[in-house]
């Protein structure tokens, strides 16, 4: 080039030096390369655009683990991230190793990083002499940096003793990286293989169980605490003559074994074979020794994890009870869900209890038994005792023969002793716990409640539809010694199923109590199978597949225990109970409001709107909820005497009827009056008219009852009545 010449263009000058140009943008997922760099990986030599997928499938793949180190680093600390890479054809073999420089940049908003860097092709030295220690990067300080902080990361991350042997299975050394590896542990005087990676399986048969004493690499580190570098075949059978046909088959060249040593303990060795010659040089060496460290730690850590998990899960199993033997005319099914993070232990626990006596045994023998589901505060061994002993002393009373309400007031007195014990800071420590104790009958299906602070139960009726039975209730157990808990009778219909739960359920995975019903009550009505696989499905709602007893990964992801009970009366008209119709043509609730419960009438308006829920017209909906507010309402207003609401719905879907019947034992009559425009009663009968098919008032024995039915239209018939309606 002559002087005063224009300098020639980049490309051309890159071209001249066999010098590729590539650009990788991680928010697009794209690298850019131009001719010459798609030569040298292998492409038509053309400017083209490749995936991320496209480019790593022509590089080795450990290579491309280690660019991504690399690159991380060097944005830490600003500098050229330099790497060696070796390029694979079709068939999986190295046709040329390239060198790539390359200045990173990493956008915080997009949280992506994006190179401009290029390739030059060098020679491939022998692996394991010292230009071959740097034939996977260029600067061995920063890559040995990098592939050290993600080893640590992962093992740190490993929560068990095969998780920890698979990220030392995986782990690719800088220039070195090992074919074989293996670990030992020291069980009394004999050595142990704890796990192994890159021999076949039953290969380590030899090696276990073998002395200390034996001359044996791992069985020497493991006696002495030094490690043992043998960097050729010939070294290996010089030294240990006597175990050396033992390790010959496997064909490797060099071998390295290094203590684990935790808090001074050597608790066993680490082996790393490699097929080439290692010099095994300080840098080397330093590697293998920080590995062999973190590996120990990680091991010492799954190992005492394991062992908690282990000892917890005996805790909580042991407290927890078998649903015992079958009950006639009766199925249960039952799971706990230990909550994640630390101790797999926790204060929610459920119990069957066989109660004594009664007129209502069967000729079988099984008899009246209670359903106890309740959640103690908190997650720890505190709340496990706690749970336990409240266990007991709630079965004992039942076992005594008190009705539930007197058993929840002993078991809240019992409770509140636990917690309020002299000698205990009044503030150090208080635990209060939720409860809910159900009596059941398998004869005549009728349920007696009492509850404490817990979840109200929900009733699946035979049709799919689900039911929240608002019960009475008191203060959660040790709060208040003299706590009262009325009672709530409900009747169990033949095909109908009860679910007892704790909060767990509900409010896992972000829920809130109204949320996660939701999430719930979905499930529940559209279930068909049977109650063991209607108890799987809702626990693999919320938190994925579970066994009756889950632990492990999936535990850990817990946010809360969850127990779950379900009971369901055979008879005609389940999927969950005997074979039969699976959707009979009725539903039915009946509910109680008394002088002294005007809030109660919220929850029949609720119960009403549930019992509708698949109605065909929405204003029918509307107006049934309307006309119960006012029936109770004119019970509780003009006389004395308590409400009772019974709902039914009967017929095939499109033709049902809806028949409604508040009784009192007041003998007056109610009458139609005309309100004046500012009258604040008077219209209840007038609504009834107007928006029933027909209603009535019939007097009983002793009382009277008002009723109306309304008659659900056909699917076009509805939209007619909804359309005119607006």
């Amino acid at each position: 080039m002559r002087t005063g010449e224009p300098l020639p263009a980049v490309g051309e000058v890159l071209a001249a030096l066999a010098t590729g140009l590539w650009h990788w943008d991680t928010a697009t997922g794209l690298v850019t390369v131009d001719a010459e760099a798609a030569r040298l990986l292998g492409l038509p030599a053309e400017e083209t655009v490749l995936t991320e997928a496209q480019t790593r499938a022509r590089l080795h793949p450990v290579d491309w683990n280690e660019i991504t180190g690399v690159i991380r680093l060097a944005v830490a600390e600003g500098t050229l991230a330099e790497v060696r890479i070796r390029i694979m054809d079709d068939q999986g073999r190295v046709v040329r190793v390239v060198r790539s420089r390359s200045k990173p940049s990493f956008d915080p908003v997009k949280r992506a990083y994006e190179l401009i860097g290029t390739l030059q092709e060098v020679t491939e030295p022998r692996p394991g002499t010292p230009a071959g220690r740097t034939a996977v990067t260029g600067d061995w300080r920063r890559s040995r940096e990098a592939f050290l902080l993600d080893a640590g990361r992962a093992l740190a991350e490993a929560r068990s003793t095969e998780e920890v042997l698979r990220v030392a299975a995986g782990l690719s050394m800088p220039g070195f990286s090992p074919d074989g590896l293996a670990v030992f542990g020291v069980e009394g005087d004999r050595l142990t293989v704890i796990g192994h990676h890159g021999q076949r399986p039953g290969d380590e048969s030899p090696f276990t169980q073998m002395s200390l004493q034996t001359d044996y690499p791992a069985a020497e580190v493991a006696r002495t605490g030094r490690a043992v570098y043998l960097s050729s075949p010939e070294q290996y059978k010089s030294r240990y003559p006597l175990t050396w046909p033992l390790a010959a088959h496997f064909g490797r060249q060099s071998w390295a074994f290094l203590p684990l040593t935790v808090a001074g303990r050597t608790m066993g060795a680490w082996m790393a074979a490699f097929t080439y010659p290692v010099a095994f040089t300080p840098d080397e060496r330093s590697v293998l020794t920080t590995v062999a460290r973190m590996l120990a730690q990680a091991l010492t850590r799954a190992g005492a994890a394991e062992t908690q998990r282990e000892l917890t899960e005996g805790l909580q199993r042991s407290m927890l009870p078998t649903l015992g033997p079958e009950i006639p005319g009766m199925t249960l099914a039952a799971r706990y869900i230990p909550t994640g993070g630390g101790l797999q232990v926790g204060g929610d626990w459920y119990d069957m209890i066989p109660l004594p006596g009664g007129t209502s045994r069967t000729k079988s023998g099984g008899g009246r038994f209670a359903l106890v589901i309740g959640d103690v505060q908190g997650h720890d061994v505190r709340a496990a005792g706690l749970m336990g002993q409240l266990r007991i002393a709630l079965r004992a009373y039942a076992a005594e023969g008190h009705r539930p309400d007197a058993v929840l007031s002993r078991a809240s007195r019992f409770f509140y002793g636990l917690t309020h014990s002299d000698g205990v800071d009044a503030t150090a420590d208080l635990r209060f716990a939720t409860c809910l104790y159900v009596e059941v009958d398998p004869v005549t299906g009728v349920l007696e409640f009492a509850r404490a602070g817990h979840l109200d139960p929900a009733i699946r009726m035979a049709d799919g539809t689900v039911l929240v039975r608002a019960t009475a209730g008191g203060l959660p157990l040790g709060i208040d010694p003299d706590s009262d808990y009325p009672t709530t009778r409900l009747a169990l219909e033949p095909g109908e199923a009860l679910m007892l739960c704790t909060d767990g359920l509900l409010e896992t995975g972000g829920h809130d109590l109204d949320t996660g019903w939701q999430r719930v009550r979905g499930i529940l009505e559209t279930h068909e199978g049977d109650l063991e696989e209607l108890a799987d499905a809702l626990v693999q709602a919320v938190h994925g597949p579970s066994s009756h007893h889950t632990t492990g990964p999936l535990a850990d992801r817990r946010e809360d225990d969850i127990a779950l009970l379900l009971v369901c009366r055979q008879g005609e008209g389940s999927g969950l109970g005997a074979a039969a119709p699976v959707r009979p043509p009725g539903r039915r609730t009946v509910l109680t409001v008394a002088q002294a419960e005007p809030e109660r009438i919220a929850e029949a308006r609720r119960q009403v709107r549930e019992l509708l829920h698949d109605w065909a017209c929405h204003d029918q909906v509307d107006s049934a909820v309307l006309l119960v507010s006012e029936t109770l309402t004119n019970v509780l207003v003009h006389t004395d005497a308590d409400a009772l609401l019974v709902a039914e719905v009967t017929g095939a879907p499109g033709e049902r009827r809806l028949r409604i019947e508040v009784t009192d034992t007041s003998d007056d009559l109610p009458h139609k009056r005309r309100p004046g425009e500012l009258a604040s009663s008077g219209r209840g009968l007038v609504l009834i008219e107007l928006l029933a098919d027909e209603w009535g008032v019939a007097p009983r024995g002793e009382g009277k009852s008002i009723w109306f039915d309304l008659y659900e239209p056909s699917a076009g018939a509805s939209e007619d009545v909804s359309e005119g309606a607006a």
